[in-house]
């Protein structure tokens, strides 16, 4: 568990790993801002040199670096040479913002509940790829976006944040991707706040909160 005491000094450290644009990682660092989130990203990772994300790091002034997973590679040891580069940085979260790669077990044992994902469905349903093609090929009504805690299990972790988009008439990948998206940036930089905050604890699969001062029982762990 990741842990936090209040007002302390120094913000806690985030590494963002990203494959593409780090559309997310822009969320983060705008929260960052507007001092909704107390962190600091201490360093910017991809597995694609050409990842547009990158660019967007360095601009915004951070260390950014591509870690390109070469065939001679095994996933482990890229996951060793990962875990070393964020604790080389004092990394407390790790934050996967469109990072299309299974983490491994070096990185899961490193940061043991202190990995975090977005996926733009609401889990359970639609894990992996295209989960937007899949809802919309499926037929429901609603789909979503959901941060969740990684495990070894893909996109099937304790669920941290979820927000419910409605899936319209005409709806294509393209306008019901762009809906969510939306969502993906407001719940992100949220439910990274509330794992650093601490005081929260897992209830078999649920992620608990502590509830507001002065109120009973603990709320649900997802949007309403």
């Amino acid at each position: 568990m990741v842990e936090t005491a209040k007002g302390s000094r120094h913000p806690r450290r985030i590494a963002v790993l990203i494959s593409g644009r780090g559309s997310n990682l822009q969320a983060i660092l705008d929260a960052i801002a507007r001092r909704e989130l107390d962190a600091a990203i201490a360093i910017v990772v991809s597995n694609r040199a050409d990842a547009p994300g990158l660019t967007r790091a360095r601009e915004a002034g951070l260390e950014a670096m591509c870690l390109f997973p070469e065939d001679s590679i095994d996933r482990d040891a890229y996951d060793r040479a990962i875990v070393e580069v964020l604790r080389a940085r004092g990394v407390d979260l790790v934050c996967l913002a469109g990072y299309m790669r299974v983490v491994g077990p070096a990185l899961l044992e490193a940061f043991p509940n202190a990995i975090l994902n977005i996926h733009p469905s609401l889990l359970p349903a639609f894990p992996g790829l295209h989960a937007q093609r899949q809802a919309l090929e499926y037929g429901v009504r609603v789909s979503g976006a959901t941060v969740h805690l990684v495990n070894g299990e893909l996109d099937a972790g304790p669920i941290v944040l979820q927000a419910a988009v409605p899936v319209l008439a005409g709806d294509t990948v393209e306008r019901l991707s762009e809906r969510i998206l939306i969502e993906e940036h407001r719940i992100y930089p949220e439910a990274v706040r509330m794992v650093l905050d601490g005081g929260w604890t897992m209830r078999g699969r649920r992620f608990v909160t502590p509830p507001p001062a002065g109120a009973s029982g603990s709320p649900l762990p997802a949007d309403s």
